[in-house]
């Protein structure tokens, strides 16, 4: 990761360093498991836990084997007795330790992302409240639709992320495993129980058939959810983009002091956090298709997965992380424009043509098509709210229909508000 996205905390999981120390942390949990059932001398495990891990080391002996695992096993193993060092990665293949270290990576990762979205979660529902007696202009194909409040927005994306919310924490409850099941995954030396009992000690699920790799779905689905959530998190930056439009103006990001907008126009203002959330969005859905892909490995297992993987996962929960925080911060700081954002739906009546319809409907014996055609001219002819109202009335004259009372600015705010509460009460409940 570039410096500039990088986020430290995730980062440091996934360092060299932090990455042969959880290795270590299996093997460890190996022996004792090894010790307790006992396969191996009692107090083994010790003689492990005074070594140190040497990234330099490591590199140097793999230069040699060509092979990281080894390599690994081989640092540590120079530092112990030779009577001890023996029964070190006993019964284990690479994968083992490799996929079963993977998946304590991704859940201090995702527990960390949880803690992130929650954040969100909590930012957004304050800008409900801020906004829940705020009449707005709804739109559907970027043209003026209905009045709406506009928390609805903020409320449709708080509910999305909650979504993906409950989805990363049934995946750390799911989808999160370990193996110890040797080469491919028949348990040749070591059997279920001492697997189980070192899974145990490490907080992890045991995978019920691993195929000496634990299957790639598992990942597919972790970066699955990722990319949803990188789909809301751009919804979002983009509707903040479209309301920022100097045409549009009902919102704009936070500006803080000293902060400039252009390099050669001091009158900007420009959507900076929303069109970098948007790119950074893109590069988070692109490593589902390498997931996926990730799934179709040869019998039973090949290490097509791993070059990519370590690249692409480091990166994937540090870019969700930053972009989750960045959009918490730019939620928390949005200005909305209270005045323009109620203009449009209050100087916009002919958005009421909904309203009117069914009204007119219920009040008169002609069809839905002829009362549709009627209120349809009414709002393309008229240039103004004072001309639609004058020619509904003139025209619903001559055609002897009768009119509902027409909604005051008053009685409009209130029955739309009326209509978000019960939404916002739904959702609550759910």
């Amino acid at each position: 990761m570039i410096s500039r996205y990088e986020v430290k905390d995730i980062a440091q999981i996934w360092t060299e360093q932090k990455r042969f120390e959880t290795f270590l942390k299996v093997e460890i949990a190996l022996l004792k498991a090894l010790e307790k059932k006992n396969k191996i001398p009692a107090g083994t495990s010790l003689a492990f836990e005074k070594v140190t891990i040497n990234p330099a080391r490591i590199q140097e002996i793999e230069e040699i084997t060509r092979h990281d695992v080894i390599a690994f096993c081989s640092s540590i193993t120079e530092q112990v007795a030779p009577e001890v060092a023996r029964y070190f990665h006993f019964g284990v293949t690479s994968s083992d330790v490799l996929d079963t270290a993977l998946s304590l990576q991704m859940k201090e990762s995702l527990q960390i992302i949880i803690k992130d979205i929650k954040a969100l979660l909590a930012a957004l529902l304050e800008q409900v409240e801020k906004s829940k007696d705020l009449l707005c202009i709804g739109r559907s194909h970027g043209m003026y639709a209905e009045p709406m409040i506009f928390a609805q927005k903020f409320l449709s994306f708080h509910q999305e992320f909650s979504r993906r919310l409950s989805d990363y924490e049934n995946i750390l409850k799911t989808e999160i495993t370990g193996q110890l099941s040797g080469a491919v995954g028949n348990y040749t030396i070591l059997d279920s129980e001492i697997e189980s009992l070192t899974l145990s000690a490490l907080d992890l699920k045991t995978e019920p058939v691993s195929t000496q790799v634990i299957p790639r779905d598992h990942l597919a689905k972790i970066i699955s959810n990722g990319a949803l959530l990188a789909s809301g998190l751009e919804r979002m930056a983009v509707e903040f983009r479209l309301l920022h439009h100097s045409d549009v103006s009902e919102l704009h990001e936070g500006f803080k002091k000293g902060q400039k907008g252009s390099s050669t126009m001091p009158h900007k203002k420009n959507p900076i956090s929303s069109e970098n959330i948007s790119g950074l969005s893109r590069l988070i859905r692109s490593h589902l298709e390498v997931a996926l892909q990730n799934n179709v490995l040869w019998h039973e297992r090949d290490i097509s997965h791993s070059s990519n993987e370590r690249l692409y996962l480091p990166d994937h929960f540090g870019l969700i992380a930053y972009t989750v925080r960045r959009m918490t911060s730019t939620v928390r700081d949005l200005e909305l424009h209270r005045e323009e954002i109620e203009a449009k739906a209050l100087n916009n009546f002919s958005a009421l043509s909904s309203y009117l319809l069914h009204e007119m409907i219920l009040l008169n014996p002609a069809s839905r098509e002829e009362l549709y055609a009627f209120v349809q001219e009414a709002s393309f002819t008229a240039k103004s709210s004072e001309e639609f109202f004058k020619w509904i009335e003139s025209k619903g004259e001559e055609k002897n229909y009768k009119l509902p009372v027409l909604l005051k600015q008053k009685e409009l705010k209130a029955h739309y508000m009326k209509r978000f509460e019960e939404v916002l009460k739904r959702t609550q409940s759910s």
